[in-house]
């Protein structure tokens, strides 16, 4: 458990602030992250990535503005998957210059938006996408950076929805047929082709699959110079593994150092990753009350008020989260309980078979909540989303507020009833 998310005196806190106290302040459910924390973790892969390397933090995992901003003060660049996330960052004080933009439906509207903003390189994942990217920045008299993600068919051995790099996967450009589509780049007049690019998947827990990965795009990278492409940038992408339960960490130095030695036979090349969960999930926790407990014949249901529409991940993915009461002396105990929420459906649960000692109206908090967590977060049942506060030391900042009902049914519209 990280020092700055524990328990001190017998009480859960988030840096030097109280899970209670902040309920208290801000009410429940809550999203709260650890400004602490998050730059611990930025600062992990900083110190084994030397220039002219580059690190993108990816948008998708947490996009808050504030947490943004953060990463951008403190030399990110950014991830992004679609054009909401280019004006998140923009907005945050991120550069245009240093956003790689992924994805593999671009539309016409986020193209244009790219290459007025000025962005750093688009991740072309197919020869349909690289011909419309021709045709707009011709149209817009502009040279469109491009590098081309290639799927290694590396098998990261990870939930079969987060792994990305085999070749039944929808992402990418198959390695047996990327080198056409290079020439074609390299041909085109409106295309700039500066690099090549995969990503093999998430929540990788072992190094291997990366280097694997890592060696086999690198031998692309000679193969293609022997035919007049010259590649300076080579993305990586992101996947690094985050230890939601008791297991053994991914070894990020051992990853990075690694890396950086492949890359000295090869000093044209700049790489790029694109860390994401491993930045903010351990930094964020989803505060939670407990509004009733409903027992039955083997266990108890602990009935919280924050539900799968807050954090879909244990429904969608069948993961994993450390669920810890407020206070220390409640852990464990005989007691079998499933933690389940207020959405009308049976997969709403956080956790089945939890060993707790808690009764009505105490705060629990679901730990490795910052990633993916608010981010993919819904309106269903109408429930509004819940706020988002940042700490840091003793210091709580809100960061966005909870939804009303009418931030729900802002640009709805009633039908016009006859007679009126």
């Amino acid at each position: 458990m990280s020092e700055l998310i524990d328990y001190k005196n017998g009480q859960f806190h988030i840096e030097n602030c109280d899970v209670e106290s902040l309920i208290e302040r801000f009410s429940s459910p809550l999203y709260v992250y650890s400004k602490g924390q998050i730059l611990k973790n930025w600062r992990e892969f900083q110190q084994y990535w030397p220039a002219p390397h580059k690190l993108c933090y990816a948008v998708k995992a947490n996009s808050n503005l504030a947490i943004l901003q953060l990463l951008a003060e403190h030399g990110a660049g950014f991830d992004i998957v679609s054009g909401g996330e280019l004006q998140r960052v923009l907005m945050a004080g991120g550069k245009a210059g240093d956003v790689v933009f992924s994805g593999v439906a671009k539309s016409k509207d986020e193209i244009i938006m790219a290459l007025e903003a000025g962005i750093g390189c688009f991740n072309v994942e197919s020869e349909a996408e690289l011909e419309r990217i021709q045709d707009i920045a011709a149209a817009m008299d502009k040279q469109a950076p491009v590098s081309l993600r290639v799927n290694p068919d590396v098998d990261a051995k990870t939930h079969p929805y987060i792994a990305t790099g085999m070749k039944a996967n929808k992402f990418g450009i198959s390695m047996s047929l990327a080198k056409p589509v290079f020439l074609k780049a390299h041909s085109l007049p409106n295309i700039n082709l500066i690099g090549a690019d995969c990503h093999i998947g998430s929540q990788i827990m072992t190094a291997e699959p990366f280097l694997d990965a890592a060696q086999r795009m690198f031998n692309l990278v000679s193969e293609l110079e022997k035919d007049g492409v010259q590649l300076t940038h080579l993305d990586l992408g992101g996947g690094f593994g985050v230890a939601y339960q008791p297991e053994e960490p991914l070894d990020k130095s051992f990853y990075l150092k690694e890396l950086v030695k492949l890359a000295e036979n090869y000093p044209q090349i700049t790489l790029v990753l694109e860390p994401g969960r491993a930045i903010t999930a351990d930094a964020g926790v989803l505060l939670t009350t407990v509004e009733y407990i409903k027992p039955s014949e083997d266990k108890n249901f602990v009935l919280v008020d924050a539900g799968m529409n807050d954090l879909i991940r244990p429904s969608l993915y069948q993961a994993w989260h450390d669920i810890l009461p407020a206070h220390e002396n409640k852990r464990g105990g005989d007691q079998l309980n499933d933690i389940v929420g207020p959405v009308c459906e049976t997969g709403d649960f956080f956790g089945h078979a939890r060993h707790l000692n808690v009764q009505q109206g105490d705060v629990l908090a679901i730990k490795h909540a910052g990633a993916y967590g608010f981010t993919m977060a819904s309106n269903y049942n109408s429930r509004g989303r819940p706020p988002e506060v940042l700490v840091s030391g003793d210091n709580a900042t809100l960061i966005r507020e909870r939804e009303s009902f009418n931030d729900l049914v802002r640009g709805e519209h009633l039908l016009h009833q006859e007679g009126q």
